[in-house]
């Protein structure tokens, strides 16, 4: 078996992960395929950890832009966080993966309450846990909620799973000829406005120095590459 590169992680995934080919809303077959990329790295012995967004049900942001109160509509994408986190543990335990939803907001009917001690002791026990809810604020990105997450469980690395292959000088959908670094500091990532993580997660992760590795989530076998130190998108660091 290929020796990991990090024992404990924690891997970030928007909603949009999740829609699959649908507009919005989740996809099985995608939510599948997701947990037995995560089974694969669980496979190798490494602690997996989860964020994942509710850009696929509710965006607060936008909701705010029509008018919608902030902390309203932040509340509503915490809430579409917790179904897309219900969505990928039943798909991870169809897959054999036994798997705890915690929530930022206590709801015990359907998830835990976010405890630290007890979250990392899952984790040591062998269970993916899916941080749910955000960091249970408004005005806080489940981005943010990310880099707080993997701070409080000592994560070694955040990865950061996305459509594109890395972080790129412009927008590569619309800039044919856009390059993409391989390596970047976090402060040229501010300075550029690059749109990686929001800026708060980002200096979160510069001030306790938690690399990110910002990756192509749909090529299959990406997540398991990463963790295994192969040099695949690109890197941001001190």
């Amino acid at each position: 078996m290929a020796t990991p590169a990090f024992k404990r992680i924690l891997l970030k995934l928007s909603g949009e992960a999740l829609m699959g080919s649908q507009g919005f809303g989740v996809d099985p077959l995608v939510a599948g395929q997701i947990a037995q990329e995560v089974k694969e790295v669980h496979d190798l012995e490494v602690e997996v950890a989860l964020v994942i967004g509710g850009g696929n049900i509710f965006r607060g942001l936008s909701a705010t832009a029509r008018g919608m109160d902030r902390v309203t509509g932040d509340h509503m994408g915490m809430l579409a966080t917790v179904i897309n986190a219900l969505a990928l543990q039943d798909a991870l335990e169809k897959a054999g993966v036994f798997t705890r939803v915690v929530s930022a907001i206590e709801m015990r009917q359907v998830c835990e309450p976010f405890i630290r001690r007890r979250s990392i002791r899952h984790l040591e026990k062998g269970r993916v846990v899916v941080f749910a809810a955000g960091t249970g604020n408004p005005y806080f990105s489940t981005d943010t909620a990310a880099a707080l997450r993997a701070m409080e469980i000592k994560a070694e690395v955040i990865l950061k799973a996305t459509k594109v292959d890395g972080i790129f000088d412009a927008d590569p959908v619309k800039v044919k000829n856009a390059s993409m670094f391989s390596e970047i500091k976090y402060l040229d990532v501010i300075r550029k406005g690059l749109k990686v993580m929001d800026t708060t997660a980002i200096s979160l992760c510069m001030d306790n120095r938690m690399p990110i590795i910002v990756f192509n989530l749909l090529e299959h076998g990406n997540i398991k590459r990463v963790v295994l130190g192969e040099k695949i998108g690109t890197i941001v660091k001190v």
